[in-house]
């Protein structure tokens, strides 16, 4: 099958960021007293809005986080990412090869992703359609995000294709009615990644861009996975 549009998460599946974003964020929570191993706070957090992550860590730990603790957060993470922050290999060819229409679809807030984006020069392939999950009532593993991105592309849900790298966004994809491809070529992926994707209803996952690109231009047949897990 052919797809019309597109729907690229952002973290983890354009840029490489979730593994500094994280690290950060565990290591800025400790300065409120709040401990989190890494990967815990990843399988937990990864893919879900800062509203959603808040909410889960104030009822958690009976507390309340400063109201600018994302801002904050934010802002010395792209600090960071100035230095740090690189494209997932293989993206820049697979934007510069297919021919659908594409937009993003983030759980990161719009100012954000107009600057990581900028960093890794992906930004001007993909504005005015970058689409933020402040642009909607529910983060992911709703699927409102991935639905708002499909109405003002003007594309019908089963017409889409996401590619996601959590499963929090797969769970997120489907419940919206749209095929979700999951990615684990980013290097925060473990072992084990492949399958958590499967199971919340990813029909491929793939590694690497190429193998993507080639999947996206010609489809494969169904029930087709990337067995390399990432690692």
């Amino acid at each position: 099958m052919t797809y019309e549009l597109i729907i690229f998460d952002c973290d983890g599946v354009l840029i490489d960021s979730e593994l500094l974003a994280n690290r950060f964020e565990v290591e800025f929570l400790q300065s409120f007293g709040i401990e989190y191993d890494l990967s815990d706070y990843m399988s937990e957090f990864v893919g879900r809005s800062n509203l959603d992550v808040s909410q889960t860590i104030e009822q958690s730990h009976v507390m309340t986080l400063p109201e600018n603790f994302w801002t904050l957060a934010e802002q010395r993470t792209l600090k960071v990412f100035q230095t740090e922050l690189k494209p997932i290999s293989g993206v820049l060819e697979l934007i510069a090869t297919t021919h659908q229409l594409k937009c993003v679809a983030s759980s990161s807030s719009g100012h954000r992703l107009k600057a990581t984006l900028s960093m890794v020069k992906l930004y001007d392939h993909f504005t005015p359609y970058i689409f933020s999950s402040e642009q909607v009532s529910r983060g992911k593993p709703a699927p409102d995000i991935f639905l708002f991105a499909a109405q003002q592309m003007h594309v019908s849900p089963k017409n889409c294709v996401v590619i996601e790298d959590s499963p929090h966004g797969v769970r997120a994809g489907v419940r919206a009615g749209m095929t979700v491809v999951g990615f684990t070529g980013g290097s925060h992926i473990r072992s084990g990644h492949q399958e958590k994707l499967l199971d919340e209803g990813a029909t491929q996952v793939f590694s690497d861009m190429e193998q993507l690109s080639i999947w996206l231009s010609h489809g494969s047949p169904p029930g087709h996975t990337d067995n390399d897990d990432g690692q």
